[in-house]
């Protein structure tokens, strides 16, 4: 299992805020506290959240729960093939849960290969069934959805499923799948919508092509796929379909897994490699041709060199764009209202309290510009921003040591800088004592990058680690007993397990 942690010689410059209550129990109970929470009659709610996903809901419960009268604005479009789905957003229904169950069930079929050699007499030649296993997920995701719904009546959320548009300030538009129209007022609004994917721009990208919009619920099984790009969403969808037996080429424009660090990002796609997936380095498609119809059809897919005249072709039965995602903000009247939004990303600019160039507007989740698209920041940072709008707190955010994990069959966790990036701010020469940096290959390495997570918020240095009893026999317990080599400065991990 490859292995690297970065540390830092000097302190790390970081804020703590510590939680500030604007009123004392005795202002409580003499019903103080209750006047200063008085609702605002001049506007319909106190906070409308334009968004369903985890940092909408998470926002919108938290305000409620606080006391507040709050609406949630959500409508999903359907993707070009024609997909749709209910409350919760991307992760819910179109991606986290989804996607970790389809890893499980590629690893599932790899664990009884791996049983023969333990002793285990597979009598029959093991198969997967796409349907039985694509219903399951459907079932469970669908089972989220209620609880979600269940949660928002709990707390007296008012759940509009329709398109919010901003029409001015304060004053917003509904649009339901009917076309019916009602306006809402509120003095304070979340933009919470998120992103969709991305497409070529290539003619028959839209009608031939699926994304992970489609994937999760597809009635058939894809056979042999083509997967276009090179993001996180990219290698875990090549990396479970392959895992589940079907032949897989990725197709890469550039770098793999751009943001992150670049020698753990070339061992994943080694370690995908072993497995069969094929690469198809410095490529786009240019070009796509229906040749057959059907569940699955057969697609003709060419494609150009980044890096000089070079063309290639291929036969697939599906095509899966991965290629990035962009933010749903180009229609919901942003500009009517004098949100800055940047032009070519879509996404908004905020402060360090997730607040627009409009003082009333906010946003969290995938459409801040610069921040981290993780689901569980999204959670943090919506709960966090109504404790600060409506409950007299004052913490913020933390989006440095966010932890994260990408589910290839061999899985990477990372939390922290980069060794790039780490470079980038502190310079080689300060490299050295503190733990600014954690990444890990290998079985279960969600599991175990959350500890030390945890560890890391904590000031975790090399010589705690040092002074740690390791677990024997586990994965993690490598770094209990780390050895480095020192360049330049850079303390670079040269033991694995």
């Amino acid at each position: 299992m490859p292995i690297k942690h970065r540390v830092q010689r000097k302190s790390l410059k970081t804020s703590h805020t510590v939680s500030s209550p604007l009123v004392t129990p005795q202002a409580h109970q003499s019903g103080v506290l209750q006047k200063l929470l008085q609702e605002d009659p001049t506007y319909d709610y106190d906070l409308i959240v334009i968004g369903g996903g985890s940092g909408g809901l998470s926002c919108a419960q938290e305000a409620a729960a606080l006391g507040r009268r709050v609406m949630v604005l959500d409508l999903v479009v359907p993707s070009p093939q024609g997909t749709s789905w209910g409350v919760a957003g991307t992760c819910v229904n179109v991606g986290c849960v989804p996607k970790k169950l389809m890893h499980q069930a590629a690893l599932l079929g790899q664990a009884l290969t791996d049983s023969r050699k333990f002793g285990w007499e597979c009598s029959q030649q093991v198969k997967h069934n796409w349907e039985t296993m694509t219903e399951a997920i459907q079932k469970h995701v669908g089972s989220l959805n209620r609880s979600y719904q269940r949660a928002l009546r709990e707390k007296a959320v008012a759940y509009v499923n329709s398109y919010g548009e901003f029409v001015e300030h304060h004053k917003i538009k509904a649009t339901n799948g009917k076309g019916q129209e009602t306006y809402y007022t509120a003095a304070k609004f979340v933009i919470a919508t998120g992103e969709r994917p991305r497409y070529l721009g290539i003619q028959g990208d839209k009608e031939y092509c699926i994304t992970s919009d489609d994937l999760f619920s597809l009635p058939y099984c894809p056979g042999a796929t083509l997967v276009v790009g090179a993001s996180s969403v990219a290698l875990e969808c090549a990396g479970f379909l392959a895992g589940l037996g079907l032949e897989v080429t990725v197709m890469v424009s550039s770098q793999l897994l751009r943001g992150f660090d670049q020698e753990m990002a070339e061992k994943v796609a080694s370690s995908m490699q072993q497995l069969g997936v094929r690469f198809l380095r410095k490529f786009v498609p240019v070009e796509l041709q229906q040749l057959e119809k059907g569940s699955p059809g057969k697609l003709k897919v060419v494609a150009k060199s980044t890096e000089g005249t070079e063309m290639i072709e291929g036969l697939y039965n599906t095509v899966l764009l991965a290629i990035g995602r962009d933010s749903c903000t180009k229609k919901i009247g942003l500009e009517k209202i004098g949100v800055k939004v940047n032009e070519k990303t879509g996404k908004i600019p905020v402060n360090d309290v997730e607040q627009s160039s409009v003082p009333y507007v906010y946003a969290v989740g995938d459409v801040v510009e610069g921040q981290t698209e993780l689901t569980p920041v999204a959670v943090q940072a919506g709960r966090l921003l109504a404790r600060r709008l409506f409950g007299g707190r004052l913490e913020k955010c933390d989006y440095i040591n966010a932890p994260t994990v990408v589910f290839t069959p061999l899985e990477y966790g990372c939390c922290g800088y980069a060794e790039e990036k780490a470079v980038e701010v502190y310079r080689k020469e300060n490299l050295e004592d503190r733990v600014i940096g954690f990444h890990v290959l290998g079985p279960k390495a969600g599991e175990i990058t959350q500890g030390f997570a945890a560890a890391m918020k904590c000031g975790l240095t090399k010589q705690l680690l040092d002074d740690t009893i390791g677990i024997h026999p586990t994965c993690a317990q490598v770094f209990t007993t780390l050895e480095t080599t020192k360049s330049s400065g850079l303390d670079i991990t040269q033991k694995g397990c």
